[in-house]
């Protein structure tokens, strides 16, 4: 009888652990403006060498270049910049209040700031976001006022969500930003279910999901892109690869073989492999991305490489599973610094103004957070009323609530 080899289980792991620095080969990079631009109406199929490249727009000297490099009005760089200089500010801030327990955690989105404010530069009114939790940049990309935001961070008595959700579970209808589900994958479902009933009402308005990359291996990632693919949704699938699901390598998730792009293609959906930390490749592919939905060409699915720079939550310590040094050793590079290199490079920035935009958004977050605090923290136990828990569940409050609330004297 013939011997056979006994089988083995293969079980993914980092090329870098605390202690030897990571080898960051497997990202698969190209060279900037190296990749083709196809037409919007393109096929899934001929999308599969874009969904295993990585397009890219800004070249090691800052300088736009490729095909996918387009006029772009220096205001609009110039916003989206000082969006993500506001974004870092705004998470160094309240990390530190959660230090302080005046909430009881936070989720920064350091490293990861042009992805979401590019693409909400290139989406427009009435169209709706499904975010992950990490995706504050969308709300401060329109200039939300960063009080109601903090409010919702401290569940205070201006929370308008009434401490219901935990923090940075924010919900914007009239900013296009669908409520955050703490159930990770399901936006991605919800978001496709929305853009076809846009469909369906014969409207205008298209849907963007977001998703990290270890939430896709949820089987609801996979039921999103069938149906997406069977009815043409109207909608943009992005795929953030930060390379770390909390203390889980990407390639747990089916990131090793083949990339996160090319599991779109194979479901029939058009799918782009893109630079994350380049603002200008984000805002470019977006529009493109934007144009396919809009003009009933059907889904897109986008991974953004990019790298989560900090901790996943201030409740966890990546010194435990990856080099302390693995974000300023990551080939693509800080956005914020490669979008300031940029615009100073055409005259539409300068060292100064950069420093100056900061220390005025340091101020103006501070004023924001003086003021929220003023309503109630954590830490104050100053937070929304106890009578909240009695509304908006019936249309009309039963009698049994009613004497429960009474007997509260609430």
């Amino acid at each position: 009888m013939r011997q056979n080899t006994p089988l083995r289980l293969h079980v993914p792991e980092p090329s870098g652990r605390p202690g030897h620095a990571t080898d960051f080969s497997y990202l698969r990079l190209a060279p900037a403006g190296a990749v083709r631009k196809p037409p919007t109406d393109t096929s899934a199929i001929d999308t599969t060498d874009l969904a295993g490249s990585l397009i890219r727009v800004l070249d090691d000297d800052g300088k736009a270049v490729g095909p996918w490099a387009e006029p772009i009005a220096s205001e609009l760089l110039r916003k989206g910049l000082q969006a993500m200089i506001k974004t870092r500010i705004f998470d160094a801030r309240m990390v530190i209040a959660q230090r302080q327990k005046k909430m009881s955690f936070y989720m920064q989105s350091l490293g990861e700031e042009a992805i979401g404010v590019a693409q909400m530069l290139a989406l427009s009114k009435g169209d709706m976001c499904f975010p992950s939790y990490r995706q504050q940049n969308l709300l401060i990309a329109q200039d939300v006022p960063l009080f109601d935001m903090m409010c919702q961070l401290f569940s205070n008595d201006c929370d308008r969500l009434k401490g219901r959700q935990l923090p940075v579970m924010y919900s914007m209808r009239e900013q296009g930003f669908f409520s955050i589900s703490g159930n990770l994958a399901t936006q991605f479902v919800q978001a496709v279910g929305w853009a076809m009933a846009s469909a369906i009402k014969g409207d205008t308005k298209i849907a963007s999901a977001w998703i990290g990359d270890g939430a896709t291996a949820a089987a609801d990632f996979q039921t999103a892109l069938t149906f997406a693919h069977v009815y043409r949704a109207p909608v943009i699938l992005n795929v953030i690869n930060n390379q770390w699901a909390i203390s889980s390598f990407q390639a747990l998730a089916g990131g090793e073989s083949n990339t996160f792009a090319e599991r779109g293609v194979g479901s029939g959906i058009a799918s782009l492999r893109v630079d994350g930390n380049d603002f200008l490749a984000v805002h470019a592919v977006s529009k493109w991305a934007v144009e396919r939905a809009r003009s009933n060409l059907g889904p897109t699915l986008i991974e953004w490489v990019s790298y989560r720079a900090g901790p996943h939550s201030t409740s966890d310590d990546p010194s435990k599973y990856r080099p302390a040094d693995d974000w300023a050793r990551f080939p693509l590079g800080d956005p914020i610094d490669r979008l300031k290199q940029h615009l100073i490079g055409v005259g539409s920035w300068s060292e100064e103004e950069h420093q100056r935009t900061q220390k005025d958004y340091e101020a103006e977050v501070l004023a924001a957070q003086k003021k929220a605090e003023s309503h109630g923290t954590l830490a104050t136990g100053q937070t929304s009323s106890v009578a909240t828990m009695f509304e908006d569940v019936y249309k009309d409050m039963p009698w049994h609530l009613r004497l429960q609330r009474q007997k509260l004297g609430v």
